[in-house]
């Protein structure tokens, strides 16, 4: 299955290592090069500059899914960013599975689009991917 691994760019390191572990159950992950190698740059400037929301919306529409590596940050539980609810938006629109790394945010105000749009929290496991 081809899938656009998808989260805050604080989550880079571990989209490296998801990407690799994804490989070795024979999928085809996809991730921003910039998060490989390279320091991500952030911030609206350099959204517009790298392109990375269109970037990710053309990486999505070519995929048959997403996962979205939600961690905590910034006090968040599972956290989901602005961002990556676009991209799960992008996912849903175009009818491609929403994977979560963990459960669903409680503490964000948009939890009921985050519950519509997921197919399956895999909890970790990504042996549930399919």
């Amino acid at each position: 299955m081809k899938i656009t691994i998808c989260g805050s760019s604080a989550f880079r390191k571990e989209m490296v290592q998801i990407k690799n572990k994804l490989l070795s159950l024979g999928h085809e992950p996809i991730i921003h090069k910039d998060y490989e190698g390279m320091e991500i740059k952030e911030g609206a400037e350099a959204k517009v500059k790298y392109g990375y929301i269109k970037w990710y919306h053309n990486a999505i529409e070519n995929s048959d899914a997403i996962l979205v590596l939600n961690y905590d940050k910034k006090g968040i539980k599972n956290y989901i960013g602005g961002n990556t609810l676009m991209e799960m938006g992008f996912a849903h629109v175009n009818d491609k599975k929403v994977f979560l790394m963990n459960p669903i945010p409680e503490d964000v105000s948009y939890v009921d689009e985050i519950k519509a749009m997921t197919d399956i929290v895999v909890n970790g496991d990504l042996n549930k991917i399919s």
